[in-house]
């Protein structure tokens, strides 16, 4: 089992940057790659960007050169700086781990953006 735990998320203006962070526990040793997804209100959950255990990443296309996404494989912790927000990046963000049985999901958590 892998546990997954979001902070960071919050209300923010329009153009700020929020830090999201996910600290892992358990089972880490079985992660091959870490991710951020995003749901927002009425639509479906969707990829935000994603990391790899050899720093291969990749972004959604709405976030790119916005979003960075950086992992510490010794501290087992994935985060998403976030600038230049934009009130579309309203949603729930969800921290996920990926192992070869298994995906694990953190509880989410919910970054606003609004004036």
């Amino acid at each position: 089992q892998v546990q997954l735990v979001e902070s960071g998320g919050g209300l923010v203006q329009p153009g700020g940057s929020l830090r999201l962070s996910c600290a892992a526990s358990g089972r880490t040793f079985s992660i091959y790659a870490m991710g951020w997804y995003r749901q927002a209100s009425g639509k479906q959950r969707e990829l935000v960007a994603h990391i790899t255990s050899d720093d291969t990443t990749k972004y959604a296309d709405s976030v790119k050169g916005r979003f960075t996404i950086s992992g510490d494989n010794a501290k087992n912790t994935v985060s998403l700086q976030m600038n230049s927000l934009l009130p579309e990046d309203t949603a729930v963000y969800y921290c996920a781990a990926f192992t070869l049985g298994m995906d694990y999901w953190g509880k989410g958590i919910l970054v606003t953006v609004s004036s």
